[in-house]
């Protein structure tokens, strides 16, 4: 649940500011500052962003951090300040997890920091206890570009808020301006002015780069749903059989020289 009433109040006092200062300050009705405060409406993403930029914060501190005399501003590492977290939660103030599908993510492009844009998400939630710490999403995956995951998966990445934790090997999804959603293998560390390695696991397709100011989210994969089943294993070809022998008879020397 977002700190914005509180958040908005307290940094208004502590500017020395009356409701009606504020609200000439920003170019709004005093009513609407007092709705904000007693939480009884929430201000739209334009105004967050104009709030957010009057007191020199990021719109994802004014919204998710509680400010107050014992906060202090986190250490911002390379990329951190490119993109703005939006969240939806339940009735119980539990973190959805919204399902970017792929006919939305043109305009995830545009809405991704867009509270408003969150909120018309499809929503759901995983009773699975490695997804209940951390902020989720979920992208339906195109292509077959990371066979044997199939073309229409749903991916379910956690949102990375240090880009410098990305690890090499591992798979995440991108979301940039130029490629949009993407979900791929990354092939090395995220480096400030260095570009980021992208690798598909089918070798049909090369590997590519991405450069850092093109990104705008990084979500490392956590899961995924899928509704194509898995084929048949194929009966073992010979070669197989031979390959298998050879080894047990490796084995079985091995242990008779060790006895």
């Amino acid at each position: 649940m977002s700190n914005i009433s509180s958040n908005l109040k307290y940094l208004r006092k502590k500017k020395g500011l009356t409701q009606q200062q504020f609200a000439d300050a920003l170019g709004i009705k005093r009513s609407l500052v007092g709705a904000y405060e007693e939480d009884r409406a929430e201000p739209k993403y334009d105004l967050l962003k104009k709030i957010a930029e009057y007191y020199e914060f990021t719109i994802d501190e004014f919204i998710n951090e509680e400010i107050n005399d014992k906060w202090k501003p986190k250490q911002k590492s390379s990329g951190a300040n490119l993109r703005i977290l939006s969240i939806s939660v339940d009735k119980d103030d539990n973190e959805n997890i919204e399902l970017v599908p792929v006919k939305a993510s043109a305009g995830y492009l545009n809405g991704f920091a867009d509270p408003e844009y969150i909120k018309d998400l499809p929503k759901f939630q995983l009773p699975l206890p490695s997804l209940k710490q951390g902020t989720f999403r979920g992208f339906e995956i195109m292509g077959d570009s990371m066979l044997p995951i199939q073309p229409g998966s749903v991916v379910i990445g956690e949102y990375v808020e240090n880009w410098t934790d990305i690890k090499p090997g591992e798979t995440y999804v991108i979301i940039s301006k130029n490629e949009g959603v993407v979900y791929k293998r990354v092939g090395n560390k995220f480096k400030e002015n260095k570009e980021l390695k992208l690798i598909s696991d089918n070798k049909m397709y090369d590997p590519y780069t991405i450069a850092p100011e093109d990104i705008l989210e990084i979500w490392k994969a956590k899961a995924y749903i899928t509704s194509s089943m898995p084929d048949a294993a194929p009966e073992p070809s010979i070669e197989t059989l031979t390959h298998m022998m050879s080894q047990m008879q490796k084995s079985l020397s091995n242990l008779n020289k060790s006895n």
